[in-house]
């Protein structure tokens, strides 16, 4: 049995997908049990901010996929209750180990507690995903123009399938130990997807790119102080690659990554 976290988020609920299709025994936590599931999958009720609540949801698990940021204890209950591996889904950030920076040091403490653990781990550190399109979902419900922050940082984004289909290769093993960097097959500007958008929802879209001062206001409006600081640190200080493409997407499915235009058209009813 494979417990996937985060089971209604975009990573998530490709991998309850994904395991469902092949057949594999695959438990979603979810907090409300009327949670819509794939075939195949099963609901435990859960709360990853409670450890004590994961009892039943840990019953019978071989391995677990895993979200950084929840309390280390989590780690000590898979323990007892006799899970054998932790895929943790981390970042590209974590490399930094910048405990100064919020969303590095979060990052880098989950990867140290799994290390710690005792259990068999992978890490996957994707860069950003495909999906992050979709906060531009309310700008296309007002027009055709889309006001783009960080408008010159080049991201080889990843589209949260292929994530998913990494994932299931590493909770059935063969990649223990080993921290896996994934992207996509190309390295796009903000611009670059907006015109893949156009092409794929038939529209006139056009980019505008925001300055520097008023990404900031944006991001001062919408998250705590010290995750602007550590967006600040990665776009702006260039503290970040996540332009490089790493290889091992290809490598562990055996197919060529899916590009920002194969997300794009997927997800294209999204954003009608």
């Amino acid at each position: 049995m494979f417990l996937v976290t985060g089971a209604t988020g975009n990573v998530g609920a490709e991998l309850v997908s994904a395991l469902a299709r092949a057949g594999a025994p695959v438990r979603a936590l979810v907090r409300r049990p009327e949670t819509p599931l794939p075939d195949g999958a099963e609901a435990a009720v859960g709360d990853l901010n409670e450890p004590g609540s994961l009892g039943d949801a840990l019953k019978g698990v071989e391995g677990i996929f895993l979200l950084s940021g929840y309390p280390d204890e989590i780690l000590d209950r898979a323990r007892d209750a006799g899970v054998h591996r932790i895929v943790l889904l981390s970042g590209g950030s974590a490399e930094l180990e910048d405990l100064g920076n919020a969303v590095s040091a979060y990052m880098t403490r989950s990867e140290r507690a799994v290390r710690a653990s005792g259990l068999a781990w992978t890490f996957l550190r994707p860069r950003a995903f495909s999906s992050n399109a979709l906060r531009w979902l309310p700008q296309l419900r007002e027009g055709d123009t889309i006001r783009a922050q960080f408008p010159d940082v080049l991201v080889a984004c990843v589209d949260p399938f292929d994530i998913a289909a990494v994932a299931v290769k590493a909770l059935a093993g063969g990649h223990d130990g080993e921290i896996l960097d994934l992207t996509g097959p190309a390295a796009l500007r903000p611009a670059d997807q907006v015109a893949v958008l156009a092409g794929v929802l038939g529209r006139d879209l056009r980019c505008v790119g925001l300055t520097n001062d008023e990404t900031r206001a944006e991001l001062e409006a919408s998250m705590p102080r010290e995750y602007v600081e550590a967006f600040w640190n990665f776009y702006v200080e260039g503290a970040l690659d996540e332009a490089t493409v790493h290889p091992a997407v290809p490598e562990v499915t055996g197919r060529p990554a899916r590009t920002f235009a194969d997300w794009a058209a997927a997800h294209a009813d999204a954003f009608r």
